[in-house]
């Protein structure tokens, strides 16, 4: 027999309704120490122990002896025991019938069968205890377990509950924010146009300024020229124009007591951009003396330097050279002395 016959013939072997060969095989299994068939017989055997109190007392039928005596008798017989039943006065006392086929047992056997039966009624109140109590436990630990789940629940709510109240302080604190944004949103673009308005005005002063300052240093140049030319002790060097620019003409003026060099230079075209003027000393090799720029509109620039050896120089010269100038000239001469 399978495992699954085995637990199937339980409740049949706890009724006592299995045959011979069944219930060796059952109880073979169950010495291997089956835990599931064990627990499985231990309840059916609790419930069987209950099932004679549920079984109600009833009479037995008026025909119950005719159809017994009919089934041990011949045919014959049975036709002269029907015939006796129908006298006046039957041949057994109501009741002497049962102890006629069934003799009443001694004492001794009716004695076991009082322990028996008080045995079996001790059993079932056992395993009716049993039950309440396992019963009982089982309703206490759900009971707990219940309590338990409330609990955590009315937790969870709780919980779920502050965070309820957070998210709705964020969203009014975040509404709050962007009506501020908003707010600063709105007073960015009137400060823009403001600043707008500002750099608008102030890119004409900037314009008027340029137009006076331009008039101011067309009209320094030949002040400050006039002032060193009265100086005994000044050195002047004229330059003249070159190729590149034969309108152009410079003048060079010198201070030995405090060693600065000026150059006025006159009619240079503007720069082009990306480039600048270069002064150069040229001795055995030409030495920058510094660099300056001609802008839109101007006809004269007036450059001072710092020159210790002007007593050296043979020749200066002005190039035009890249933005920042160069360590020797590269580009076209504009200006140069004469040697």
């Amino acid at each position: 027999m399978t495992h699954e016959e085995l637990e199937e013939a339980v409740p049949l072997y706890a009724a006592g309704a299995l045959e011979r060969t069944e219930r060796q095989a059952l109880e073979a299994h169950l010495l291997t120490g089956c835990a599931a068939c064990h627990t499985a017989l231990k309840e059916y055997q609790s419930v069987a122990s209950l099932l004679p109190f549920g079984l109600n007392v009833a009479a037995p039928p008026r025909t119950l002896k005719a159809k017994i005596m009919a089934a041990r008798t011949p045919a014959g017989a049975t036709a002269d025991v029907v015939e006796k039943s129908r006298g006046t006065a039957p041949s057994l006392e109501p009741g002497e019938w049962m102890n006629h086929l069934f003799p009443p047992e001694s004492s001794r056997f009716s004695f076991a069968r009082q322990w028996a039966v008080a045995f079996a009624a001790i059993a079932v109140l056992a395993g009716g205890g049993y039950l309440a109590w396992t019963t009982y436990t089982q309703m206490t630990d759900e009971s707990s377990k219940l309590q338990n789940l409330q609990t955590t629940a009315d937790t969870v709510t709780k919980k779920v509950a502050a965070l309820q109240h957070q998210l709705a302080d964020r969203d009014k604190s975040l509404q709050q924010l962007k009506d501020e944004l908003d707010q600063r949103a709105v007073e960015s673009l009137d400060l823009r146009d403001q600043l707008l308005q500002r750099e608008t005005e102030l890119e004409d002063a900037r314009l008027q300024l340029a137009r006076r300052g331009a008039i101011a240093r067309s009209r320094q140049p030949q002040d400050e020229l006039a002032a060193l030319m009265r100086q005994p002790n000044i050195h002047a060097v004229s330059l003249a124009g070159a190729d590149a620019a034969k309108q152009a003409t410079g003048l060079l003026l010198y201070d030995p007591d405090s060693q600065k060099i000026w150059l006025y230079a006159l009619n240079l075209p503007e720069c082009p951009t990306g480039t600048t003027y270069q002064l150069w000393a040229i001795h055995d090799k030409p030495v920058s003396v510094g660099t300056f720029h001609m802008d839109t509109g101007e006809s004269a620039h007036l450059m001072v330097k710092r020159f210790p050896d002007f007593s050296a120089a043979r020749k200066f010269a002005v190039s035009l050279e890249p933005s920042g100038g160069r360590p020797q000239p590269t580009g076209a001469i504009y200006l140069a002395s004469q040697s």
